[in-house]
């Protein structure tokens, strides 16, 4: 293995941590269209802040190169795609950025190579869409002159425990040998271990199960806390009671937004709905999870008209844009749909998140505040979007200065001592 040379494809999320890691052992080139991406890799900035400048810095110092040429990678003899795999405005399986990145390998692709996939998919992708586009643009055979493997990313954003080489990994191959190499491979920066599935739809399918089964788990749970809010119940303490059982899943209610839970499931019930199962299950508990922006957007509302708040022109601070706490994540966070909704109502939204670069904010043209606003008495309602640290230790009085009259604090991530409503 020590003459692998490895080309990591995509440079976000998943596949830079992931090339920090092989670079430590083998060669590796980076490779991403986004130039200015490279660009701020280069000077050691990771805006995902998944690496520290000092972590980025020493992929260089491990000799790693930063490229959007993918002729700069025609000596790379292993090719791990880690690029996203979105869905559409239908919330239809997006494979082009995929299918772009395969083309592009299959320009360079030489005998004897092996080109690995993490990007989530439905079962089938790699074989049925990728396969054929390397054959095609090679014009080598598949399993004769070059090799596929498939090991799904178990990127956490944001968490620094759970790094890369800490969680075990999936792995497989298009052929019992080749299932092995890619195994060991990982195996040489993987600590936690690996697990080697017995084919390559196997470890596709492995991979979207797992964001869809927490994706309809969540789902009952914000199902759960409609109903107790309707009957006056803290959802919270019925889960703290419930989760005393030593069998009982303790999730709590929210938003449901990022790269993976809110999009894996759509992989799913494309591919069962193309083989004529409508997986109602599924489909529902994505129904559900996607209305939660509209309920405490409503539910904001109607705490304002009760306490005889105008509407249009009202002013709304909303804490948190990211789809999760402690990360600058912004990928499909469903936080920027109770934005929508109240703009709907010509509400004036705020938005302050310390962890988001401004320059986020505006390209989604959102009106940005750089601090708290303590002593202004200027918002009509705060929502608390998103569970930052930092949130946890405003206090009431804090929230009163900040609220103009009667203060209305949404709370969405039960991080507020006093709300005036709780999801």
């Amino acid at each position: 293995m020590n003459n692998y040379k490895i080309c990591l494809v995509g440079l976000g999320y998943v596949g830079l941590p992931l090339a920090h890691a092989f670079s430590s052992k083998y060669k590796v080139v980076g490779l991403d269209i986004n130039k200015p991406r490279i660009d701020e890799l280069l000077s050691g900035i990771d805006r995902t802040l998944e690496l520290t400048s000092e972590q980025v810095k020493e992929t260089i110092a491990n000799g790693m190169s930063y490229t959007t040429d993918i002729n700069d990678t025609k000596d790379c003899n292993i090719y791990i795609v880690t690029v996203p795999t979105p869905i559409d405005n239908s919330n239809e399986p997006d494979l082009t950025p995929i299918v772009k990145s395969t083309q592009s390998i299959a320009k360079v692709l030489k005998v004897g190579d092996i080109v690995i996939y993490e990007s989530t998919v439905y079962p089938g992708v790699t074989e049925e869409v990728c396969v054929p586009l390397l054959e095609e643009g090679s014009g080598m055979k598949f399993n004769v002159d070059f090799f596929c493997g498939y090991s799904p990313e178990r990127i956490n954003p944001g968490d620094k425990e759970h790094t890369v080489t800490k969680i075990l990994k999936i792995t497989s191959g298009s052929t019992p040998e080749i299932a092995t190499k890619v195994d060991e491979l990982y195996k040489t920066i993987i600590t936690a271990g690996t697990h080697k599935a017995p084919t390559i739809r196997v470890a596709e399918a492995a991979k979207v199960i797992e964001n869809t089964q927490r994706d309809v788990n969540i789902a009952l749970i914000n199902e759960l806390a409609q109903i107790f809010d309707l009957m006056g119940i803290n959802t919270r303490d019925v889960i703290e009671a419930a989760g005393t059982k030593w069998n009982f899943i303790k999730l709590m209610p929210g938003l449901v937004g990022g790269h993976c839970i809110g999009v894996d499931p759509y992989y799913l019930t494309h591919k069962a709905q193309s083989l004529g199962y409508m997986p109602n299950l599924i489909l529902g508990a994505r129904q559900i999870n996607n209305s939660m922006s509209k309920l405490i957007a409503d539910k904001t509302v109607k705490q304002m008209i009760k306490n005889d708040k105008k509407l249009k022109g009202s002013k709304v601070l909303v804490m948190g844009a990211t789809f999760k706490e402690n990360c600058p994540d912004m990928r499909n966070s469903k936080v920027l749909d109770i934005i929508k909704e109240l703009e709907d109502y010509e509400c004036h939204v705020d938005v302050y998140d310390y962890w988001i670069d401004k320059s986020d904010l505006e390209s989604k043209k959102l009106n940005f505040i750089d601090k708290l606003p303590f002593g202004s008495n200027s918002y009509d309602a705060v929502i608390v979007a998103v569970g930052h640290d930092d949130f946890r230790d405003v206090t009431t009085e804090q929230y009163a200065s900040i609220s103009n009259g009667t203060p209305i604090i949404m709370d969405v991530k039960g991080v507020v001592e006093k709300p005036t409503w709780r999801l």
